[in-house]
């Protein structure tokens, strides 16, 4: 009998799928000191982003 391969929990709850295959992350650094950072550092920094390409392949493998 086969085992079925399990995805990471940690990479399930941090990054989520597209369409088109890329994987969208969230920005670090959003929860303290936000009286020390400017209205349109947290405005971007609430926006989600893109995981680099570089990046890509490692993070998929904690997927399948």
């Amino acid at each position: 009998m086969k085992n079925k391969m399990k995805s990471k929990k940690a990479a399930t709850k941090r990054f989520k799928m597209t369409a088109s295959g890329q994987l969208k992350r969230k920005h670090s650094h959003t929860r303290k000191n936000t009286w020390a950072k400017t209205r349109k550092q947290k405005r971007h920094l609430a926006k989600t982003a893109m995981v680099h390409s570089t990046d890509q392949s490692r993070i998929e493998q904690c997927f399948q």
